[in-house]
Parts: C-alpha cells; sequence; structure tokens
C-alpha cells in the first residue's frame, strides 16, 4: 500500500475535497495553532502588567539579610494575629411577642340581633316538629306495608286564615254604565256587520279558496 504524500504544511486546513492530510497530522496542526495563539495570549498580557508590581514576588518572599524565605513567617504571624483578636459573644435573645391592639369593630354597622320567638310561635315550632318525628319522618323512611294497619294519623284542627283587608281605593273603579244612545249605536253596528259585512267577506273567502 503506497504512502499518501503530503502536500500541505503542519498547521493548514485544505479546502474541502483535498483527502492528501491525514487526520493525525491535521490535528496535530490544529493543535499548534491553539497553543500558539495562547502563548501570543499570554505574553501579551505579561506586556501590560510589567509596569505593576506583583503582590508576591520572589524579591519581597525572602529576607534581605539572611535569604531566608518570609512568607511563611508572614501567614503565621497573621494567623496569630486573627486568633489574638477579642471576640465577644453575641447574645441572641428570643424574638417578643407582637403586640397586636383589640380591634374595635362598627357595631352600628353590623346586623341587628334577630327578635326572639313568641311563646306562641315556640309552641306552634314544637308541634310541627312533633309531628315531622312521630307521622312524617316514619311514614317516609319506613316502606309501605299492606299487612299493616296504618296508624292514625294527625287529628284535624281548624285552619286559620286571615280574612284580607283590601285598600279598595286603590283598585280599579267601576266602569260607567253606558246610555241608551250608546246602546243603540252599538246594537245598531253589530246588525251591520252580522248582517251585510259578514256575510260579503265569508263569500269572498269561499270564492278565493
Amino acid at each position: 500500500m503506497s504512502d499518501i504524500q503530503q502536500t500541505s504544511s503542519i498547521g493548514y486546513l485544505t479546502y474541502a475535497g483535498d483527502y492528501s492530510v491525514r487526520n493525525t497530522q491535521t490535528l496535530s496542526g490544529v493543535t499548534q495553532l491553539w497553543q500558539d495563539a495562547f502563548a501570543r495570549a499570554m505574553a501579551q498580557q505579561v506586556d501590560d502588567n510589567a509596569g505593576e508590581t506583583p503582590e508576591y514576588s520572589a524579591v519581597a518572599a525572602t529576607d534581605n539579610q539572611t535569604g531566608e524565605p518570609i512568607a511563611g513567617a508572614t501567614a503565621l504571624d497573621k494567623i496569630v494575629e486573627q486568633r489574638e483578636c477579642p471576640v465577644q459573644d453575641k447574645e441572641i435573645a428570643p424574638p417578643e411577642p407582637l403586640f397586636l391592639p383589640i380591634a374595635e369593630f362598627e357595631w352600628d354597622l353590623a346586623d341587628k340581633p334577630a327578635k326572639p320567638f313568641t311563646a306562641l310561635e315556640m309552641i306552634e315550632q314544637q308541634r310541627n316538629l312533633e309531628f315531622d318525628d312521630n307521622w312524617v319522618r316514619p311514614t317516609v323512611l319506613n316502606p309501605y306495608d299492606d299487612s299493616v294497619e296504618p296508624g292514625p294519623g294527625p287529628q284535624p284542627r281548624p285552619l286559620f286564615l286571615p280574612i284580607a283587608e283590601f285598600e279598595w281605593n286603590l283598585a280599579d273603579k267601576p266602569a260607567t254604565p253606558f246610555s241608551t244612545e250608546e246602546m243603540t249605536e252599538q246594537q245598531r253596528h253589530l246588525a251591520f256587520d252580522n248582517g251585510w259585512a259578514r256575510p260579503i267577506v265569508l263569500q269572498n273567502l269561499r270564492l278565493a279558496a
């Protein structure tokens, strides 16, 4: 099997359709391009910050006289200083109960209390309750059985119906009776309709049908 000759330089992607570049060579070229781009970006960032003094440098991390590193001693001094800081415990009191004043309602706007029932109304309600419990409910809940004799029904009592008092002054006034001349005129119109107009209309309807 013959070896495929390379026609392009490393780091250059050929156009579509050119299969002379192997996949490994293409990937290595792309990786090299990214490495060069990152290196240039880092160098540019170093050049931009060249005028600023680094916070942690090799000169600052060593002692000028002895040459020993002082980064650890500085960190230890900060730790000891923080430990020796006066710490006071803050007592947290429990939450106090919320004071809510009693609401003052406007009782004038509330519904008025219902009037108590009178003695007659209480007796009537008790009679209706006994009638429902002793006769209506057993009759409805128990199925009808012909073999059992029905119990006595409630005793009839007079029905109280108050007489209605109408305000006759608000009713329509009685109609005025017709006079003799008006009665004669109405009789003449009725005779004309029955004797002449009605037969002609009926005859025309028969012809049209």
